[in-house]
């Protein structure tokens, strides 16, 4: 009776594994076709406001460097060739290709 038991708990296991992988696969995918999907090393333009109550935004060419669950961390070139990093948000954020085909 014992073997019986055993056997039924693992031939369970394995259906559970069996459903649990695709659903798992499914969800990546989905991640990547996102359009907001930002990747490291991506150009990318940051919509910045000097003062949160400005009307006035400036579109400023930027390259990713990492990314955290909340904020992505660009890196941005200054007057004198230098770069700063800054942690932003990534809907402050736009692809350069989204915006060339929305324009065309």
């Amino acid at each position: 009776m014992k073997l019986f038991q055993i056997t039924l708990v693992v031939l369970v296991l394995l259906i559970n594994l069996a459903v649990v992988f695709p659903s798992w696969a499914e969800s990546t995918l989905s991640l990547t076709s996102n359009p907001s999907y930002f990747e490291v090393g991506q150009k990318v333009i940051w919509l910045y406001k000097s003062r949160a109550d400005s009307s006035d935004v400036q579109r400023i060419p930027a390259e990713i460097v990492k990314l955290s669950s909340k904020q992505v961390q660009i890196k941005v070139s200054k007057h004198n060739n230098e770069f700063v990093n800054r942690w932003v948000n990534p809907n402050k954020l736009e692809n350069p290709s989204k915006v060339k085909q929305s324009v065309l």
